[in-house]
């Protein structure tokens, strides 16, 4: 009873995978809440159950990490850059953590049908739209590969925001500054695709980045 239970919070998991991506997760939320100081608000806004998308400002690579670590009520999967499967024993560790490869400066029919699989079996997936990292720690336009999930997946889309991981690890750097000024993250209220494209795909688009904006701000003001 109780390992059928267990399945249907991970479907399509196994137990040994699980228990893997539990381990990797609760060591990578240590990591930040001792060495980085991380502050969390909003972790009541993700849905605990069903298909949820979630849309964040990009930063630096500690960002998957950081949201899926921070959010300790269900598992997360997301998408990376293709070009980080190349290493295979690297490609092995993020596809265990649940990444898919996606192309860059194109469209990726591929990648973007697997989110929608992953997102109609009930996961929760981590998106950043902005197709890359910030140059410079600001948000940057948003691209339009998004609307087609937001078309396609019948989901609870939750914005999310995150703060300090720029100056943690921003792109020129090959590594990590270590000991840097505490990062924060910010989940959003929940909002359906439904009424997200009320008013068409590109008010929609408008309407998720002005809320991640806003999630941005408000995680500046937790790293004070």
């Amino acid at each position: 009873m109780m390992l059928a239970k267990f399945r249907s919070k991970h479907p399509g998991s196994s137990v040994l995978h699980i228990a893997f991506f539990n381990f990797c997760r609760m060591v990578v939320h240590a990591i930040f809440i001792v060495i980085y100081r991380r502050r969390r608000e909003g972790l009541e806004n993700v849905p605990k159950s069903g298909g949820v998308l979630l849309v964040a400002n990009h930063q630096s690579f500690f960002d998957p990490p950081l949201i899926g670590g921070a959010l300790t009520t269900r598992d997360t999967d997301f998408l990376a850059r293709g070009g980080l499967f190349k290493f295979k024993p690297f490609a092995w560790l993020i596809s265990t953590l649940n990444a898919t490869p996606i192309k860059q400066g194109a469209g990726d029919t591929g990648a973007m049908k697997e989110v929608i699989k992953r997102l109609n079996e009930h996961k929760a997936v981590i998106v950043f739209p902005e197709g890359s990292r910030s140059d410079d720690g600001k948000v940057q336009p948003f691209e339009r590969g998004i609307s087609v999930l937001l078309k396609r997946a019948k989901c609870v889309v939750v914005p999310v925001g995150i703060a300090g991981v720029y100056e943690v690890w921003p792109r020129h750097r090959s590594l990590p500054r270590v000991f840097a000024k505490p990062v924060a993250i910010v989940y959003g209220d929940p909002i359906t695709t439904e009424e997200l494209l009320e008013n068409g795909t590109d008010e929609a688009i408008k309407s998720i980045q002005k809320r991640v904006e806003t999630l941005v701000a408000r995680a500046e003001e937790l790293r004070r």
